[in-house]
């Protein structure tokens, strides 16, 4: 498929009634998992295109470029809200955050496992424990908040649920989240986009603890959900820097609307819900309207070949949402020691004794026993006489095995490991 090549309509013809644009939520209870997941990374490719597209009109002296992008941004305005409808006003927060968690791990497995660019995998998988463990952290809120509560049940259990590298090791100080970023000129056109898709996915999930903390019926779930927001906002960070600085921002609009219609047609692809289908289907051609149209522009006030952003335009193998159970092990057997070191990952045993991430442990999480991604699994243990976990088999981490206490020491200290 080339969406360069796709006919499309006028764009003004695109634009949707407000009834069009609430559509008919899925239902919980029977929608397959990776539907819902498929439903929030979308909802947060438009919320990225929304933003970029304000950022660029805020750096901007062309007023035809400038009128473009106020069309451009209302259409995508629109996508984001009917996408963001679809979920059911019967869908808690935490049955919705258990669904962000599952689609952050099993996209940056799947795309650790699909892209050739070395330093995009490494970042992948580093982020990638962290976001297993989150869903761990949360799981074991919804048992003590939502008696009978089967998080398992919620993921189909498609992905295990147990810990990952664990939260408290996750802060580290600012810089040491930042990658070195990629040359787009000598990058594969697969490589370029994983850096967007996953920017967009992990901007979505921090803007959604950033905002749902408040409004959480408890002190601790309060705590929870703004300590892993922090956490995804270093997520955040080391995922776009990622991305070559250096591209201009006509480049960067190519790029952005290229990757929306690739998702929305890997979307559609594999979708099995017959009215969402033909959201991400019609989503598709708009899309490659705004791709045209960006072209356009590309070639006319920077006088650059589209071909220079995405090649020949054909889509490359198309990203497809599935388990990763044996993956996930893996990384998490080979790397859970790991921390970073500027812009290297490093095992913590390795580090210096005043590296900064020692330093900002102090400041921020000195005490363990009352940080709240720990007092969660304590209280659970205490309540149910063991943590909530769904796994296949043995966790392949020994200091991970107990359930019935979590381990505060594993990947933040020298001491050894308990």
């Amino acid at each position: 498929m080339n969406p360069l090549e796709v006919a499309t309509k006028p764009i003004d013809e695109y634009f949707m009634s407000l009834q069009t644009m609430y559509p008919r939520a899925y239902n919980k209870k029977t929608t397959n998992p990776y539907t819902k997941t498929r439903v929030i990374l979308m909802n947060g490719t438009e919320y990225e295109s929304v933003w970029f597209l304000h950022q660029f009109a805020r750096h901007c002296d062309v007023q035809e470029i400038k009128d473009a992008l106020a069309v451009v941004r209302k259409q995508e305005q629109q996508q984001q809200k009917m996408i963001a409808c679809l979920k059911p006003l019967d869908e808690s927060i935490l049955e919705t955050t258990i669904s962000y968690e599952q689609l952050a791990i099993d996209l940056t497995a799947t795309l650790a496992q699909t892209d050739v660019n070395k330093n995009n995998v490494e970042a992948l998988n580093f982020a990638l424990l962290e976001d297993f463990d989150h869903l761990y952290r949360f799981s074991n809120l919804m048992l003590l908040d939502v008696p009978g509560a089967d998080p398992a049940q919620l993921v189909g259990k498609f992905t295990e649920i147990m810990p990952g590298r664990p939260t408290l090791a996750h802060h580290r100080y600012p810089k040491d989240d930042l990658c070195k970023a990629m040359d787009a000129n000598k990058s594969d056109l697969y490589s370029k986009l994983v850096a967007g898709i996953i920017t967009a996915a992990e901007q979505q999930t921090m803007n959604y603890y950033m905002n749902i903390a408040q409004w959480y019926k408890n002190d601790l779930g309060r705590q929870l959900y703004a300590e892993i927001g922090m956490i995804e906002e270093q997520h955040v960070t080391q995922y776009e820097s990622l991305k070559d600085p250096t591209c201009t921002w006509l480049e960067q609009w190519v790029l952005h609307e290229y990757t929306e219609a690739y998702l929305y047609y890997s979307m559609a692809s594999q979708e099995e819900l017959p009215q969402i289908k033909q959201i991400w289907e019609h989503f598709f051609e708009m899309e490659c309207a705004h791709l045209q149209l960006a072209c356009h522009f590309l070639e006319k006030y920077e006088k650059t070949a589209p071909s220079k952003v995405v090649g020949t335009g054909e889509f490359p193998a198309l990203l497809l949402l599935g388990t990763n159970k044996e993956y996930v092990r893996d990384v998490l057997e080979r790397t859970v020691m790991l921390t970073t070191n500027r812009q290297y990952y490093v095992d913590v045993m390795n580090l210096p004794e005043n590296a900064d991430f020692f330093r900002y442990q102090n400041q921020v999480v000195a005490d363990a026993e009352t940080v709240a991604s720990h007092v969660v699994i304590a209280k659970t243990a205490d309540k149910l006489g063991q943590d909530y976990r769904y796994q296949d088999k043995a966790h392949p981490v020994k200091e991970l095995q107990n359930r019935k206490k979590d381990n505060i020491v594993l990947a933040r200290s020298r001491s050894k490991v308990k």
